[in-house]
């Protein structure tokens, strides 16, 4: 039994074992089959016909695809089948199974190879660009760039492989791979994109990740506005940075501008101790917004002086999100700049030239010529005695001859516009060349440049020459930067003196002799000695000569640790020196000590130089990655600086003429030599991180801990910080649909902020060194000023409220803010017992509120190859309120109130300065607010004008203690509009400025109108109309005084509503085509003729430019490359 069941499982074995291998078998026969043929020219079929007669195997295949394959011709003896048929199907891209008796052609897909290609990512200068995106279209293959901007990527056997390379803020650009050679990738800026990137002097910030409010400005922006006038051209683009009116300077070209960012918020020097505002006096402005360029700071006169053309972007942080990493010199906002690198390659040379035409604007003065000067005298009664006098035949004669010599000079043809002759027409230019080249690794770059500035005034000017060499070297993930400039700046003043001299000339007057000479004086009518003639004044040998020099050292060294991590060390040294000389001629009226017959000394020379050292050292490491949905960005670092300077002021007097005013030629020294040291030292340490989900969820959190040697020794060291959120809702999935909606973030941020708005010792107690007497221990010293050791830094508290719109393509695009900045522990004068020796001290009381609106709006209507129309126009609403006051800005209010005491003594009511109004500083007050006193204008039945006092009663009686704000010089508005076109080679560009809601004294009216001095001056052609004469008129202005002119004193009456429109800038430019500058081997050539200033309207129709006048100017530009 047993051995059955054995035999059957063995049986069972060998079936199972011939059923595996049956087929093996047979196609194993198969394979070993032979053939022998002979076809020529055959067609597949007829080929597996001739092979299945011999050896019974049938085909199996797709008719449709073999019909592509070629007529067959073959010879064959007794060959096995397998090799007849490689010989077939070579190179057909079939192939063949063989299963027993059955043969299957099949399609022989092509064994996938893995193709890689290599290659590097740079920007226009030849950096590499860690980070960049590499992604392989139609697919998700994707690289990123490493330390050296190297990257390697799969093609996946691609056919015609696409690559996709992106890096924030430069042009995506789409690569075909045609070969396997490695790339180079040049990355161009996008000026689309460049406010797509927050540039904050530490980081490089996407602004769709970004919660904080910034503008940046790109080169060719500024150029399109001005080609001279940095600061000018960028109010231009933010609502919020201004340029403070300066009615005296005008268009001296010597006279810094103040500037703001979001109001006022500190107060810094009063006005009544404060000379006039000057570019010394701006060092200590408590509005100032600190200047960062290329990670170092620096003044606003070396912004002011710079050559537009070597900057490549602007960015103004404004709010404490954006500028919190600043600490300490944070709260007034921050203006970055970034200067040009030079290019790799064969050498490149840049070229721009700039001719401006410029001349005087005097449309907005309304004097009278000779004749209407002299008909109005006439109609004002200057030439009827009073008949009731005594003698009034004597002085009737006396009036006539007076009457009949102006009359002679009118009919003589003596009509002498003064206004002109201070006055000329110049053309400046500026001349700028820029050459770089070198290799990848080794680059450089040389500028040079030269601005020749004469002001509209007769010898004023300001000339600028600078220099500079960049050198940049990399050594695989190392790169060394270095940048060394030089500029000096040599500037003078009008000997003209001031344009108000002129103004007020009398028309008749003549100013030369019979000889051609210049009169000392024009001629006394009123039987007095005349009065000065300033063209007298200006042949003199007086002169207020500037000149400075400055010499920085920008060194950078960064490593590309990896492709995320960057560790980058800076550090600059600036040198600077500068020198003012201002002589009187001996024979000036100026002198304080003229010459005479009891004095044979006069003249005077006052030399001013200073001397200066600074350095200034960064140390930051930052790690910028993305981790699927998460884009994170960090930096940590610290920040050193430190400045050192002393300067001496030596008066002489006496000198022999006014062509020999060297100081070897002086009688002596005026009192003794004023020197003056200073020291001051910052250490801050930063941190920032910016981080985004999704590209949805946003936010922002930056803290920095700063000292700084100027606070008192108790208070030395402050934190600041900020923190933002933000939200990108265009980014929902359900919103992607919505193809007409670009962009729509909402943002909020808060921070803390600080300043620093006085002089380096204002925290110390100070000694005066007593030089005029010796004792035997040497020499003495006596206390002058208490310091503050609690002197702190003065604190703003911003928080800002965002949304950013863009629909339809760019053809919207609106970007608002809402802000609030409350700035306490304001820097004031504490006033002191008298008892002590002392009047006041610093201290931290006071606290100011600024809040407003920004609206920007731009939209472009058409873009296409040969138009492109885009429209902009922004709007910014500030309001300015003081909160809390100390007790020194009390008694200042006090001194104000002084100014006006002795009125009525004598003749001091004659005296125009009591027409002047003066800032008070009153809680719930303003920084801009005009006082006076509230008036209900002139009395129709009496001709006298009626006041309000502070308790609502009314009175005749001025009195200073009930002057109240009755207006504000800032703007309910204030922003810009414009058209941005091209069409072809031809672009245009456009610029208004405006703003409105805000008020004015118009002091013009005043001093021209009212109180005109009808006899000695001249005066404004309103000055007759509008006046009271008899009872019952009812008229703006009292009743004319021709004899002693009493000064009419601050009055509601003189407040006007301003209302200003200002066609600032209008360039029109064209690009010559590439095929004709090709045969004259040039790159680019770029010709503009722009116009600035054209026309300015405003609702107060007042003189502009009192101290130097406005200017409107015309240019042409070239610009050029090799």
């Amino acid at each position: 039994m047993q051995i059955k069941r054995a035999r059957e499982r063995i049986v069972m074995s060998l079936c199972i074992i011939f059923l595996l291998f049956a087929p093996i078998s047979a196609t194993a026969q198969s394979n070993s089959m032979k053939v022998s043929l002979n076809l020529k020219s055959a067609s597949v079929k007829e080929f597996f016909d001739a092979v299945k007669a011999q050896t019974g195997l049938n085909f199996i295949y797709n008719t449709e695809q073999v019909k592509s394959m070629s007529r067959i011709t073959i010879q064959s003896k007794g060959q096995p089948i397998t090799e007849v048929l490689d010989k077939v199907l070579a190179n057909t891209g079939y192939t063949y199974e063989i299963e027993g008796n059955i043969v299957t052609i099949v399609y022989q897909q092509p064994k996938e190879k893995k193709k890689t290609v290599t290659g590097v990512v740079v920007d226009e200068e030849g950096g590499p660009l860690p980070g960049a995106h590499i992604k392989l279209l139609k697919t998700n293959t994707s690289a990123v760039t490493d330390s050296q901007g190297k990257f390697s990527i799969n093609l996946s056997n691609q056919y015609n492989p696409v690559l996709s390379i992106s890096y924030l803020g430069m042009s995506a650009q789409e690569i075909k791979v045609v070969n396997d050679k490695p790339l180079r990738i040049v990355m161009k800026p996008d000026e689309k994109q460049l406010d797509e990137v927050v540039v904050t002097g530490y980081v490089k910030i996407s602004k769709n990740s970004f919660t904080g409010t910034s503008v940046t400005v790109s080169a060719d922006q500024l150029m399109s506005v001005s080609k001279t006038n940095v600061l000018g051209a960028l109010q231009v683009f933010d609502p919020s940075f201004r340029i403070a009116e300066n009615n005296l300077a005008g268009s001296d070209p010597n006279k810094v501008p103040e500037l703001y960012i979001r109001g006022r918020s500190g107060i810094g020097t009063t006005e009544l101790d404060a000379e006039n505002l000057s570019k010394s006096s701006l060092e200590n402005n408590p509005n100032l917004p600190t200047f960062i360029m290329d990670g170092f700071e620096i003044s606003v006169q070396k912004l002011y002086d710079m050559d537009p053309s070597r900057i490549e972007s602007i960015t103004i942080l404004k709010d404490a999100a954006a500028t919190a990493m600043y600490g300490s010199r944070a709260a007034n906002g921050v203006v970055i700049i970034t200067t040009v690198t030079p290019k790799p390659g064969k050498i490149n040379v840049n070229y721009n030239f700039t001719g401006t035409l410029e001349y005087p604007d005097l449309t907005d003065y309304n004097l009278m010529d000779a004749r209407e000067k002299l008909e109005t005298e006439v109609a004002a009664k200057l030439f009827k005695a009073d008949p009731k006098s005594e003698n009034y035949i004597t002085e009737q004669n006396k009036l006539d001859e007076i009457y009949n010599k102006k009359l002679n000079n009118v009919v003589r043809g003596v009509n002498t516009y003064w206004l002109s002759k201070p006055l000329r027409t110049v053309f400046n230019h500026k001349h700028s060349l820029y050459l770089d080249g070198g290799t990848e690794d080794l680059r450089w770059g040389v500028d040079l440049s030269y601005h020749k500035d004469a002001g509209v005034m007769k010898e004023s000017f300001r000339d600028r020459m600078s220099a500079g060499l960049s050198l940049s070297y990399r050594l695989g993930a190392f790169q060394l930067r270095n940048y060394l400039s030089y500029t000096y700046t040599k500037s003078s003043d009008s000997p003209y003196g001031s344009f108000s001299d002129y103004t007020s000339k009398l028309p008749y007057d003549e100013y030369l002799d019979e000889y051609g000479n210049y009169l000392k004086t024009t001629y006394g009518w009123n039987a007095t000695n005349g009065s000065e003639n300033p063209l007298y004044e200006a042949t003199l040998g007086s002169y207020s000569h500037d000149k400075s020099w400055e010499l920085i050292d920008n060194i950078e060294l960064l490593w590309n640790i990896t492709p995320h991590w960057l560790l980058k060390g800076q550090f600059s040294i600036t040198k600077s020196n500068s020198e003012a000389n201002d002589f009187l001629d001996p024979r000036s009226q100026k002198n304080e000590e003229k010459l005479a017959f009891n004095n044979v000394v006069s003249g005077q020379l006052d030399v001013v130089t200073s001397n200066s050292l600074s350095w200034d050292a960064n140390l930051t490491i930052s790690y910028n990655h993305s981790i699927k949905k998460n884009n994170l960005n960090f930096l940590a670092g610290v920040n050193a600086r430190s400045s050192a300077g002393n300067g001496l002021a030596i008066s002489y007097r006496g000198f022999p003429s006014g062509t020999l005013s060297a100081p070897g030629y002086a009688h002596s020294i005026y009192g003794n030599p004023s020197a003056s040291d200073m020291k001051s030292r910052l250490l801050g340490a930063l941190a920032t991180f910016n981080y985004s989900y999704d590209n949805i969820y946003l936010a922002d959190v930056s803290t920095r801990f700063d000292g700084n040697s100027e606070f008192g020794s108790d208070n030395r060291f402050a934190p600041f910080f900020s923190g933002g959120v933000g939200l990108n809702i265009h980014n929902y999935k359900r919103l992607k649909d919505w193809e007409w909606l670009d962009r729509l973030k909402i943002r909020t941020t808060y921070g803390v902020t600080g300043k620093v708005n006085f002089s380096p010792y204002d925290a110390q107690t100070m000694y005066r060194i007593t030089t005029d007497r010796w004792y035997k221990t040497g020499l003495g010293a006596s206390l002058i000023a208490l310091g503050n050791s609690n002197l702190g830094w003065e604190k703003t508290g911003n928080w800002d409220f965002g949304v950013d719109l863009n629909m339809f393509d760019g053809l919207f695009q609106m970007d608002f803010s809402y802000y609030r900045k409350k700035t306490k522990d304001l820097v004031t004068n504490i006033t002191l017992p008298s008892s002590t020796g002392f009047t006041s001290y610093k201290d931290n009381i006071g606290e100011v509120m600024n809040k407003g609106i920004e609206v920007q709006i731009r939209s472009t209507l058409l873009n296409t190859k040969d138009w492109m129309v885009a429209l902009y126009a922004n709007l910014g609403h500030n309001k300015n309120e003081i909160l809390k006051i100390s007790d020194s800005l009390k008694d200042y209010n006090n001194k104000v109130l002084a100014k006006y005491e002795d009125y009525d003594k004598a003749y001091e009511r004659t005296k125009q300065e009591y027409a002047d109004t003066h800032l008070q500083y009153v809680e719930g007050g303003s920084l801009t607010s005009i006082f006076a006193v509230r008036s209900l204008g002139i009395n129709p039945s009496d001709g006298k004008e009626i006041f309000v006092k502070r308790d609502g009663t009314i009175t005749y009686d001025w009195h200073a203690a009930d002057q109240v704000v009755v207006g504000n010089e800032e703007p309910k508005a204030q922003g810009s509009f414009g058209l941005n076109l091209r069409w072809k080679n031809f672009t245009l560009f456009s610029s208004f400025l405006y703003e409105f809601g805000g008020q004015r004294y118009n002091r013009t009216l005043i001093d021209k109108v009212e109180n005109a001095r009808i006899s000695s001056q001249n005066v404004d052609r309103r000055v007759l109309t509008g006046r009271w004469q008899n009872v019952g008129d009812r008229t703006p202005y009292a009743a004319l005084q021709t004899q002693l002119v009493a000064t009419t004193r601050p009055t509601s009456r003189f407040i006007q509503d301003y209302n200003m429109l200002t066609f600032n800038s209008l360039t029109l430019g064209y690009d010559f085509d590439s095929s004709w500058l090709k045969k004259y081997h040039l790159g680019m050539l770029r010709l503009e003729l722009s116009g600035n200033d054209l026309f300015h309207v405003s609702t107060v129709r007042a003189e502009r430019g009192l101290d130097y006048p406005y200017s409107r100017s015309f240019a042409i530009s070239l610009k050029m490359s090799l």
